[in-house]
């Protein structure tokens, strides 16, 4: 591997070159990016095509961050804007967060974050050419590279310029981010970011890019996704105390075992020593705490029960539309004939992965009886029933 590479202060100027900025706003960055790249030189096991992408990547979002907070500078009204009552969906990894995302973004009075308009910020997207903007094109072409590069990695996670992207992406540019670890072998960056950093500049940040994409673009309710908030139900209550939560549920082995297969595919690309059962190893860690840490929250009423709506796996895999019904009602939102037309034709176009066909609980090498175990309260708490692990 490349000495030398993981220098932050090269990759800032990197970024500042390209740019053609030199504001980064809040320092707050900073201390998340070292530990990032100390991880990534001394435990991540890259490989050479993997030292570039991760890199790159750092680079990508310094640039990004740059880009933003100079736009905000030279057009301060984007400050003007107001993210009220966003509905966030906050389950687990692989209980189904991602389909019922993009589900619910048919419905045209809700607003999520797309693909290309995250990856692509600025300048932010305008509503008369929000359709067409030639950024579509360039972010589906890169995404079209990475299933060249890395066969079969979209029959694990749906991609796509004009599909629904969670809240781990725009946080990224903060590196306080839990996308790092799934891409990477990161353990010493993946503890600090679960057991020490403040989430609270990841959520200020977060609010400031949600106010960048809508100030040409208006959303009338944003919608939000990522497991990531599980872990953090505190900080996003700090910066969205309005929010909606839907929580979806699953078996918490079968997330282990989906999860681990997930990531060490997507690390695979980096780095030539991977193993499903060391990177589950540290996901059923990491998903055990995410779970203790929600059911803590719940429990002291982070946020009032009548802003928390609860989705179980079984039942949205079972019938979708139904499923989506009784959210809605729970939600005091109408689902339209319209939108629920929009809802089949977008299921119908991506039907599910058969429940798991593609991986195996028996290639965590974990002990399914322990973690059954360690999964009876969140299961009996929540009513999660258990899914055979073969």
């Amino acid at each position: 591997m490349a000495t030398g590479r993981f220098e932050m202060s090269s990759l800032v100027d990197e970024a500042v070159a390209r740019a053609g900025e030199e504001d980064f706003g809040e320092a707050t960055w900073q201390e998340g990016l070292a530990i990032l790249l100390d991880s990534l030189e001394s435990d991540a096991r890259l490989n050479d095509l993997g030292v570039e992408i991760a890199l790159g990547g750092v680079v990508d979002y310094l640039a990004t961050r740059l880009a933003l907070t100079a736009w905000r500078r030279d057009h301060p009204e984007v400050a003007d804007g107001t993210v009220e009552r966003p509905i966030v969906i906050v389950g687990q990894p692989r209980t189904g967060t991602t389909i019922l995302f993009d589900v619910l973004a048919q419905d045209p009075t809700l607003r999520a974050p797309l693909t290309w308009e995250v990856d692509r910020p600025v300048p932010p997207p305008e509503t008369a050419t929000f359709e067409s903007d030639p950024r579509i094109a360039e972010v589906q072409a890169t995404l079209d590279m990475v299933e060249s590069v890395m066969p079969g990695f979209t029959s694990f996670h749906a991609m796509g310029a004009r599909l629904a992207q969670e809240c781990v992406r725009i946080t990224a540019p903060e590196f306080r981010s839990m996308i790092f670890n799934a891409q990477f072998r990161v353990p010493s960056y993946n503890h600090w970011l679960l057991y020490e950093a403040d989430l609270a500049p990841a959520y200020r940040w977060h609010r400031r890019y949600l106010e960048h994409l809508e100030s040409r673009h208006p959303a009338e309710q944003w919608l939000l996704k990522s497991p990531a908030h599980l872990w953090n139900l505190e900080a996003l209550a700090a910066e969205y105390p309005d929010a909606v939560v839907v929580q979806t549920h699953r078996d918490p082995l079968k997330v282990v075992a989906s999860v681990s297969a997930l990531s060490a595919h997507l690390r695979r690309m980096s780095s030539d020593e991977v193993s499903i059962a060391e990177t589950a190893e540290g996901y059923a860690e990491d998903i055990f705490l995410g779970l203790d840490r929600g059911m803590a929250s719940r429990e002291r009423g982070t946020f009032p029960s009548d802003q928390v709506v609860d989705v179980h796996f079984s039942s949205f895999r079972a019938d979708p539309l139904a499923t989506v019904r009784t959210l809605y009602d729970a939600l005091g939102r109408e689902l339209t004939d319209a939108t629920e037309v929009r809802m089949r034709a977008f299921l119908a176009g991506h039907p599910d992965d058969g429940g798991g066909g593609r991986y195996s609980f028996a290639d965590t090498e974990l002990d399914a009886g322990a973690l059954r175990e360690r999964a009876r309260r969140y299961q009996e708490r929540f009513g999660v029933e258990s899914e055979p692990v073969r």
